[in-house]
């Protein structure tokens, strides 16, 4: 007899088609770039027409990873979207996986933050964004709060966005609202920006104190907290943080938005060929940005620099630009740089308002570009010149050139990968990818040997040990990596954690090393995701 439904049993999952999964798996090995992008693409409209979800959703995550991955935020709107779609008019793929229903959440975040960042969107799609998440999770729920006050000073509606900060701060934490480490970092941006600057050094009290668990802090926050404490008066404190966040923040590609607090720090506590060296060194990054409001806020930033430093004295300096697309290489006066500047800045300004229906980024950057120094010269303490290590060549090696292991190495290869991460003693570098962390680091008598470990987020309760050893047993029958297992650090709960290691004792080519980061990462995630969705 064939089961109803009503009958209990589990709704039918629509069979996959196997041309499409083993054209998927090829997907996925492809080079980074726009072939893998539109094959991605392809394959989840290949998926709609052959009547498989399950291949569709899984092609459109993939989608949104690469999306991510490689800076293209303002085009995960239509695919994450689109998921949605599938997952309604398919919520059996749910049983199978339930994980993806938080995945997509976030991955809904993400997308709702990226179209307020690009003018490339409509506002009305982000508020159908937004108000879809309501109906998922609720009005009051902590990440539809956050997201509605920041979309709500994105407009300049500062009364809106109080009531909802409100709400926000009362909500029970959502798990896919971001990290709980970073969101006391975009209160403290919320709360300087409505001119709150007692209030945002207390947001970012803990965080600075080191009472957070992530692996971005504390230089975020050190970099939220330059422009409040330095109109509170505490310039040594502003002149310190700037000096430390910006060791990290120089030359790591997701840390882009904070240049902007950079430079105008430098501009406003008294140092404006600082600002110019910052400037010239950061510029190209201009040409590949976060996203277009990271852009406008660096331009103008940029713009309030090259202003300061022509009134003290400093229009007449070269500053280096190099060529993107059709701009061709030029040597600038500072003068000149700061009009370029000022005219990006405000045409994107200009853009957002468009687009939004209100006068408010205009506003906002024009207020930005009247600033200017008050009181003494910030103290900034000694800060060395970054140099090579003394054991390391000063020359990196081809591509495809075997050479031994070094730390420089694998931080060049996290930095290519727009990863964010630190490095802590002993040389071991950690970084948090969604819901794992991963610890690199060299083993060996001579550091021969690439050692990844993975940590998953969710840890389960010490009582469902036998049931932990099940599923670690199961993890390594059907995958090569990582190898998993249970560590019992006797606090009443297990961590689950897996294990990657690579002997390199004849050496490594750094595109040989890219390749086990990708994988040690892909692995280590879908680990932590497995473990995740774990009843």
């Amino acid at each position: 007899m064939t089961g109803g439904p009503d009958d209990g049993r589990r709704p039918l999952v629509a069979a996959r088609s196997p041309e499409l999964v083993v054209a998927l798996d090829d997907a996925r090995d492809l080079p980074d770039g726009e072939a893998r992008l539109a094959e991605l693409d392809r394959l989840a409209a290949r998926a709609d027409a052959l009547g498989d979800p399950r291949s569709a959703l899984d092609a459109r995550l993939a989608l949104v990873e690469a999306y991510l991955l490689h800076g293209h935020r303002w085009r995960l709107v239509e695919p994450v979207r689109r998921c949605l779609s599938t997952l309604d008019r398919c919520p059996e793929l749910l049983v199978e996986r339930p994980g993806d229903a938080d995945l997509l959440r976030r991955h809904q975040r993400y997308a709702v933050e990226a179209a307020i960042g690009t003018p490339r969107i409509g506002l009305d799609t982000v508020r159908a964004l937004l108000d879809d998440l309501t109906e998922r999770v609720g009005e009051e729920n902590a990440l539809v709060a956050q997201l509605r006050c920041r979309l709500a000073d994105h407009l300049g509606d500062e009364p809106t966005a109080r009531h909802w900060y409100a709400v926000w701060s009362a909500a029970p934490p959502d798990p896919t609202a971001g990290c709980p480490g970073c969101l006391p970092v975009r209160r403290a941006e919320l709360l300087a920006g409505w001119g709150d600057d007692a209030a945002a050094s207390d947001v970012l009290r803990p965080v600075t104190a080191g009472a957070v668990d992530c692996t971005d802090q504390p230089e975020r926050a050190l970099a939220a907290g330059l422009l409040p404490w330095l109109r509170a008066g505490e310039a040594p404190r502003a002149g310190q943080a700037h000096l430390r966040a910006y060791r990290r923040h120089r030359r790591e590609p997701a840390a882009f938005p904070w240049l902007a607090a950079h430079l105008r720090f430098c501009a406003l506590g008294g140092h404006p060929e600082r600002g110019l060296a910052i400037l010239a060194e950061q510029l190209p990054r201009l040409d590949h940005p976060y996203d277009d409001l990271s852009a406008m806020e660096f331009a103008a930033a940029g713009a309030l620099v090259c202003a300061v430093a022509a009134e003290a004295g400093l229009g007449d300096r070269r500053m280096h630009r190099p060529g993107h697309g059709g701009r061709p290489t030029a040597e600038l006066d500072v003068a000149t740089l700061g009009t370029d500047l000022l005219t990006l800045a405000t045409g994107l300004a200009g853009s957002f308002d468009a687009r939004n229906g209100t006068g408010h980024q205009s506003g906002r950057i024009a207020s930005w570009l009247a600033e200017r120094p008050c009181g003494a010269v910030v103290p900034l303490p000694v800060d060395g010149p970054d140099e090579p290590a003394q054991d390391e060549p000063p020359l990196a090696p081809a591509a495809d050139e075997p050479v031994p292991l070094r730390l420089s190495m694998l931080t060049d290869v996290l930095d290519r990968r727009g990863d964010g991460y630190v490095v802590q003693a002993g040389g071991v570098v950690v970084g948090r990818w969604h819901e794992a962390v991963i610890q690199f680091r060299q083993v060996g008598e001579r550091g021969e040997i690439l050692h990844a470990r993975v940590l998953a987020d969710r840890r389960l309760p010490a009582d469902r040990l036998a049931e932990t050893y099940a599923f670690c047993n199961a993890w390594n029958h059907d995958r090569l990596l990582p190898k998993a297992y249970v560590h019992e650090p006797g606090d009443g709960e297990l961590v689950l954690a897996g294990d990657v290691t690579t002997d390199l004792a004849h050496g490594v080519a750094p595109a040989q090393l890219g390749v086990l980061v990708d994988s040690a990462v892909a692995t280590g995630v879908a680990y932590a995701r497995a473990v995740a969705a774990l009843p």
